[in-house]
């Protein structure tokens, strides 16, 4: 397993309609992860707060406005022959202004609980989203090969209060 020596800040939002079990998930269109379908999310920017990034991202990409917010999971990704790690704050809206519209980045698509595209995502999420959609808390490391597609490694802790998702990743947590 490769060492990273830093690591990048990130968001990702999920937006769920808990009421018709669906989540709505976006095909990425350039940049990193372009084809595979993914939540909204990206870096968090100088004078941001974690939450405030993950907001104005929602935004950008969906062109929609959370309203509520909770903080559900920090993953960890690296990569083979890679030392930046990306460090991902996942988030859950449930209510949001405005209709989802496809940007120049992402296209949003509604899809039911049952029928996530988990083969066009990337590999880890058949392992977390779940957890999420039943409301559990988590905190994992996956481990990805250069090829960007195979999990060599993952960790997950499922024993996370709250107020561990208030603080940075950390290793120790998923230990």
């Amino acid at each position: 397993m490769s060492f990273i020596t830093s690591s990048k800040l990130l968001t990702l939002i999920l937006v769920l309609n808990e009421r018709e079990q669906k989540i709505l998930l976006g095909m990425k269109k350039r940049g990193f992860g372009v084809g595979k379908i993914n939540g909204f999310g990206g870096k968090v920017e100088a004078g941001e707060t974690i939450e405030e990034g993950a907001r104005r991202e929602l935004l950008e990409e969906a062109e929609i406005e959370a309203i509520d917010m909770t903080k559900v999971g920090i993953n960890m990704f690296t990569f083979e022959n890679d030392p930046v790690g990306l460090e991902v704050h996942i988030y859950v809206t449930k209510e949001f202004k405005r209709t989802p519209t496809e940007t120049e980045e992402m296209k949003p698509e509604w899809y039911n609980y049952s029928d996530i595209p988990y083969s066009q995502m990337w590999a880890d999420d058949k392992v977390w989203i779940p957890l999420l959609l039943n409301n559990t808390r988590f905190m994992g490391h996956y481990h990805f090969s250069q090829d960007q597609a195979t999990v060599l490694y993952e960790k997950l802790n499922t024993s996370i209060r709250d107020d561990d998702l208030l603080e940075r990743f950390s290793f120790e947590q998923i230990s």
